[in-house]
């Protein structure tokens, strides 16, 4: 779309469906995290396997993360992010931090499910600006990167970011593949670097035969499925009604798109 002449030749308002899948995005999100923090892939293995651990080695192979009272950064802090802190705070009482493009814009006007998400920006315990990313990165115990995709944040996950993490922190990347530099994320795995990472969005779909994520055993890889959801055409089909209502209204539409600013 952002390649058509109607995005960048015409006046034609645009509005998206953001809102709608923020909820099982989120739940996805929480998902991969508790299926890394409790060893769900090695538990995996092992019934591949056919094979029970013996005594002595199950809690070094089992022994859970913490999830309780954890650090979670946000990257991206839309439909997506806000109802992923208010997951991760009510459920799990853990500290979030929020990087979103500017700060000190904390509400969304934007559409949001009834009772989901944080319109109010109410709930981060800390806001940070994209400058300061290595600086929740170094203090998050989990990273979900939900950010869309603009000139800004190509690329802006990449070795760099990657060491400035705990070794025990965990990535998990729901929002777009080419915000993540990939080559660097999955050497940072192989090298123990960080712990694990779940991967549902990739530069490339399908990935490339041979990708190196694929190869190791402390990534969780999705084919873009996060936001699938079996009512999506129907709260789609709600959304568009309530913006033709506005519209017809002359009041403002929700999740008007910002040509300028990419999405």
């Amino acid at each position: 779309l952002y390649d058509h002449p109607i995005y960048t030749d015409s006046p034609i308002i645009l509005t998206t469906t953001s809102g709608v899948h923020g909820p099982t995005i989120a739940e996805y999100a929480i998902t991969m995290l508790l299926a890394l923090a409790h060893r769900v892939p090695r538990m995996v293995e092992w019934k591949a396997r056919g094979a029970w651990p013996p005594d002595e080695q199950r809690w070094a192979l089992f022994v859970p993360t913490e999830v309780r009272g954890a650090v979670l950064g946000i990257i991206g802090y839309g439909s997506i992010g806000r109802e992923l802190a208010r997951i991760a705070k009510s459920a799990f009482g853990m500290t979030v931090l929020a990087c979103k493009r500017d700060p000190a814009v904390r509400a969304d006007p934007g559409y949001h499910l009834p009772g989901t998400g944080d319109p109010e920006g109410a709930l981060p315990d800390e806001w940070l600006a994209p400058e300061k990313l290595t600086t929740l990165l170094a203090k998050s115990d989990v990273v979900v990167m939900c950010a869309p995709l603009t000139a800004e944040t190509h690329a802006m996950i990449g070795a760099r970011e990657l060491e400035s993490m705990k070794p025990s922190a965990y990535f998990i990347n729901v929002g777009r593949g080419a915000t993540v530099d990939e080559t660097a994320l999955a050497q940072a795995l192989r090298d123990n670097r960080i712990a694990g990472a779940a991967v549902d969005v990739f530069a490339q779909e399908p990935p490339p035969a041979g990708h190196p994520l694929y190869a190791l055993d402390n990534v969780i890889v999705s084919p873009h499925v996060s936001g699938f959801l079996p009512s999506y055409d129907d709260k789609c089909a709600e959304l568009f009604a309530e913006n033709l209502r506005r519209y017809l209204a002359g009041q403002p539409l929700l999740n008007l798109v910002d040509r300028a600013r990419g999405y």
